[in-house]
C-alpha cells in the first residue's frame, strides 16, 4: 500500500467521526461499512456477520454491548425522493475495533482499520508504523504455513523433517545468491542465540513475501510433475528460487541478500499484542 493510499484511508476514517451531546466520539455504523469496503446494495446485510461477532466479543470481554453498539433509526434516501427508516448503530472506538477485527484482514480497508482503531492516538505516523508491523507478521505467518503444507508434501514422497530442511537452506542459497540460511544469518548479523530461529524472523517482509511465493511455486510445480526424491524436489525448489530472485532483481534493481536486516519479529509481535491490551474501552452510558 503507497503512502499516499494509505493517507487516504486514514483520511476517510477521520471524516466519518462524530460527536454525540456528551462529547463522546462515535461513528455510525452504515459509514463504517462502506469504508471497510462493504459496498453494493447488499451492502448491510454483509456487514451483519462482522457486526454481530463484534457484538459477542464485547459482551464476552465483559462490557454492557449498549454502551458501544447504541441502536438507532434513521431515514434513507431510497431513490426518487422517498426515505425509508433503516437500523444504524453509534459505535463507540472499542465497538469500531471489535468489527474490524471480526472482518477479513485480507481486505485491505479491514486490515488498515484494524492498525486504525488499535492505536489510542490520531497520530498518521504511528497508525502507519503499526500498519507495517501488522502486515510484516502477517506475512511471516503466510509463510510458515505455505513452508507448514510444503513440508507435509514432502513427507508423503517420503522426505523427513531433516530433508526438509536441507531443501529449505538450499533454495534460500540460490535466493539469496550463494547464502544458504546459517549464512544469511551470519550476513544479516543475527546474534548467536538465535540461531535456532528461523531466518524469515529477521527479513524484510518483502524477502519473507519472497520466500513465501517460492515455497507455494515448488509445492504447485512437484504436484504437477509428480516429483519424486529428495534430488528432483531440490532441484525444483532450487528452481523456484532462482525464478523469485530474477524478479526481485529486475524489479527493483537490488540483490535479495542486500537488504538489511529487520527488527526481530518477535519483539514486533510483542509490541503489538501490547497496543491490543491497552486499548481503551469508554463507557457510553445513556
Amino acid at each position: 500500500m503507497s503512502v499516499e493510499v494509505f493517507k487516504n484511508k486514514f483520511e476517510d476514517l477521520e471524516s466519518i467521526w462524530h460527536k454525540d451531546e456528551n462529547d463522546i466520539e462515535f461513528i455510525y455504523a452504515r459509514d463504517l461499512a462502506k469504508v471497510l469496503g462493504y459496498l453494493g446494495k447488499d451492502f448491510w446485510r454483509n456487514f451483519q456477520n462482522p457486526l454481530e461477532k463484534a457484538m459477542v466479543s464485547c459482551k464476552n470481554s465483559g462490557e454492557a454491548i449498549s454502551d458501544h453498539f447504541a441502536g438507532v433509526r434513521e431515514m434513507v434516501d431510497v431513490g426518487s425522493g422517498a426515505k425509508r427508516e433503516v437500523q444504524d448503530y453509534k459505535l463507540t472506538r472499542y465497538a469500531c475495533y471489535l468489527t474490524a477485527q471480526n472482518g477479513d484482514p485480507r481486505k485491505e480497508e479491514i486490515a488498515f482499520a484494524q492498525n486504525y482503531f488499535a492505536v489510542q492516538t490520531r497520530n498518521f505516523e504511528l497508525v502507519m508504523q503499526r500498519k507495517e508491523d501488522f502486515e510484516r507478521v502477517l506475512e511471516r505467518y503466510e509463510l510458515k504455513e505455505a513452508e507448514s503444507i510444503f513440508s507435509e508434501e514432502l513427507y508423503q514422497r517420503g522426505i523427513d523433517e531433516y530433508g526438509f530442511a536441507r531443501i529449505r537452506s538450499k533454495g534460500d542459497a540460490v535466493l539469496f545468491g550463494g547464502n544458504n540460511t546459517q549464512a544469511m544469518k551470519d550476513k544479516l548479523g543475527v546474534p548467536e542465540k538465535y540461531n535456532n530461529r528461523p531466518l524469515a524472523d529477521f527479513l524484510d517482509p518483502t524477502l519473507i513475501a519472497a520466500k513465501k511465493f517460492a515455497v507455494r511455486l515448488s509445492n504447485v510445480a512437484i504436484k504437477e510433475k509428480n516429483l519424486q526424491g529428495e534430488e528432483s524436489i531440490t532441484n525444483q525448489h532450487n528452481s523456484s528460487n532462482q525464478s523469485i530472485r530474477e524478479v526481485f532483481i529486475k524489479e527493483t534493481g537490488l540483490k535479495p541478500e542486500e537488504l538489511p536486516r529487520s527488527e526481530d519479529i518477535k519483539k514486533v509481535e510483542v509490541r503489538l499484542n501490547k497496543d491490543l491490551k491497552t486499548i481503551t474501552k469508554p463507557k457510553h452510558k445513556k
